[in-house]
């Protein structure tokens, strides 16, 4: 579907008939699109890595003493991981159904500074017990955040820009696997410092930015566009424009309904991209979680060696993912490079599991990172975009994050430290939770780009021969003249 025109037909013309839409100003249109990436992508990027860093860095502090500090004995360490999901899971969907009611500045203000506190005073916790409080509440506040900031730029950015927003979201988690593990080796060295343990100091020093960044997020975050105070007048105009040409974008499908959430809940391709997610999500933190675990368990280095090498690691699952999801934006092509890249994974995992050297282990994280991000982000922009209205993409994007990060849980489980160092189950249980999501991925992109053909020729029009124009552009993805993004 050509991004400068949409396609608008009356009952009276066939499927294949069209008018065209005057062309945009392309130059003008750039240059709002780079001012949007200039006053948004940067907050988020910074949100999200210290969400991601608040969340992962007890991966971190297990390196420099926690459990013995903290008497954690069994499967404490693991409990304590996984517990945080609980509330994460269970606060994402809510979250996202009051984002409009209190407006996105002041609630990722709130849930932001929230998180940063708890995650501060995580590092004075005494005892499992304190350790479990504090994952808890860490994982209903941060909840919020990811589907949040998803919905967030459906409201600025149209379906061909979407994938490499979220990109540099997930591009921010790489780079805070990345800079924890350099974070963690400086802040190691404090270990005694006023009589505290290093992995306290971890957990108070990285904790702290959130708190600064929740309070710096009420004035610099906009609700929508058209409060946007760094927006002209003509650009706000320029904006409704273009987010209007996309179809099913009309002013109703914007608004709040509690019929589009009950249209999500009943959508079976939205359980599907749910079931995918949770697939891809065991890899997402299993790996980001464990990797300093991992890579200690393949060779013999020092704990300071060991987070070193988990950076170039990182760093090439984010450069993989701003790659592929600027092709796919300018392809609207999802589905395919889902399940390339979600296969590059399972051969890691492969490699993992082998019985080989040191280095073709260490070589088989590259091969799990080439894939990671790409095939846990490409999905979540792929089902957005396809849910023109608002109460159903929130609820659906919310549904699919909730029902994902379940797999969060599990994760924490799957590399105990009784089955290092090869932790071939862990290894094996991942490989085969990316194979299932990827057949799942595939079967998508076939039945959606099935539904695009029928629409094209025409098979669909019946199902809206008595409506009025102003009633077909409201169904939103059920239109016959909605083009799904595969």
């Amino acid at each position: 579907m050509d991004e400068e025109r949409t396609l608008e037909r009356t009952p009276s013309q066939s499927s294949k008939e069209a008018i065209d839409v005057p062309k945009f100003d392309q130059t003008a249109e750039q240059k709002l699109v780079r001012k949007l990436d200039l006053h948004i992508i940067p907050i988020f990027m910074l949100l999200y890595l210290f969400s991601f860093l608040d969340r992962v860095n007890i991966g971190n502090a297990r390196l420099y003493g926690m459990e013995d500090d903290l008497g954690l004995e069994g499967n404490q360490y693991q409990t304590a991981v996984s517990i945080l999901f609980v509330t994460y899971i269970l606060s994402e969907v809510p979250s996202n159904l009051v984002l409009k009611k209190f407006t996105p500045s002041r609630w990722i203000s709130f849930i932001t500074t929230s998180w940063g506190i708890i995650a501060t005073l995580t590092g004075i916790t005494q005892n499992y017990a304190g350790l479990i409080a504090c994952r808890l509440l860490l994982g209903l506040f941060e909840g919020g955040l990811f589907p949040g900031a998803t919905v967030y730029l459906t409201l600025f950015y149209t379906k061909r820009e979407l994938a490499l927003r979220v990109g540099y979201l997930f591009c921010s988690a790489a780079i805070a696997g990345a800079i924890g593990g350099l974070l963690a080796y400086g802040i190691g060295f404090m270990d005694g410092v006023s009589g505290q343990s290093g992995w306290r100091w971890i957990l108070i020093i990285e904790g702290l930015p959130s708190f600064v960044l929740g309070i710096a997020t009420w004035f610099l975050l906009a609700d929508n566009p058209e409060t946007a105070f760094y927006l002209s007048s003509e650009e706000k105009h320029l904006m409704k424009e273009r987010l209007d040409r996309q179809i099913g974008q009309t002013a109703s499908a914007q608004e709040f309904h509690k019929a589009d959430v009950y249209a999500a809940l009943k959508d079976w391709k939205v359980y599907a991209f749910c079931a995918g997610q949770f697939g891809t999500d065991t890899m997402l933190y299993g790996y980001s979680t464990f990797l300093p675990t991992i890579i200690k368990g393949i060779g013999n280095w020092s704990t300071a060696q060991t987070q070193a090498l988990t950076i170039p690691c990182y760093c090439l699952g984010a450069l993989s993912y701003l790659v592929v999801a600027r092709i796919s934006d300018s392809q609207q092509k999802r589905g395919l490079y889902t399940v390339i890249f979600g296969g590059i994974s399972v051969i890691g995992y492969g490699v993992l599991i082998a019985d080989s050297s040191m280095s073709v282990h260490y070589f088989g994280c590259f091969l799990v990172a080439l894939g990671l991000y790409v095939t846990t982000g490409l999905p979540l922009a792929w089902l957005a975009n396809n849910q023109p209205r608002y109460g159903k993409r929130t609820t659906a994007t919310g549904m699919q994050l909730s029902i994902g990060n379940t797999s969060g849980i599990m994760a924490a489980f799957l590399y105990p430290t009784s089955e290092g160092s090869r932790f071939i189950r862990g290894h094996a249980v991942t490989l085969a939770m990316v194979g299932i999501a990827n057949v799942i991925f595939a079967f998508m992109s076939w039945y959606l780009s099935r539904q695009n053909t029928r629409r094209r020729r025409g098979e669909e029009d019946a199902k809206v021969a008595n409506m009025s124009e102003d009633e077909i552009a409201d169904l939103g993805d059920r239109s016959p003249r909605f083009d799904y993004t595969v």
